[in-house]
């Protein structure tokens, strides 16, 4: 009787590989439905090709914003410009300073006095906001960094 049990639970045991087999096989045949072994392999290829493009491109972009960058903190980022009357008893306020400065404070302060004799203009170069030459109120406060 135990040779009974033991045909039976195997018997069981084999029904129920055989089951869980035939299930795996319609969920393979579901997942390759319409494809072949080689056309997953060609998919697979040429996402790794894909994938390979994409870090080059990124690298590119990269090293290209790097330059972007650089090349941004020295354009002129700054430009501010101050009118004023150089003389209290005649004019209004044609005379100005204008300063054109770079993230890091530097460029040029371009001074213009207007007299009715004329009209002079003075340009000074500017280093880190400051200037090898003496500087008028109004250039120091065109070349002032503006509030952030």
């Amino acid at each position: 009787m135990s040779a009974n049990y033991i045909n039976i639970i195997g018997i069981a045991v084999a029904l129920l590989l055989a089951g869980w087999i035939l299930w795996i096989e319609i969920r393979l045949k579901k997942f390759f439905k319409g494809k072949r072994a080689q056309d997953l392999e060609e998919v697979l290829i040429s996402l790794r090709d894909d994938l390979k493009k994409l870090n080059i491109n990124q690298e590119e972009t990269k090293k290209y914003l790097e330059t972007v960058e650089r090349r941004l903190k020295n354009s002129i980022q700054n430009v501010n410009t101050i009118r004023f009357n150089p003389f209290e008893d005649a004019g209004s306020n044609q005379s100005f300073a204008i300063a054109f400065l770079n993230e890091h404070g530097d460029g040029v302060v371009i001074s213009s006095l207007y007299s009715r004799e004329g009209v002079r203009i003075y340009a000074k170069p500017i280093k880190n906001c400051q200037s090898e030459y003496t500087l008028t109120e109004e250039e120091k406060e065109a070349i002032k960094k503006p509030e952030s």
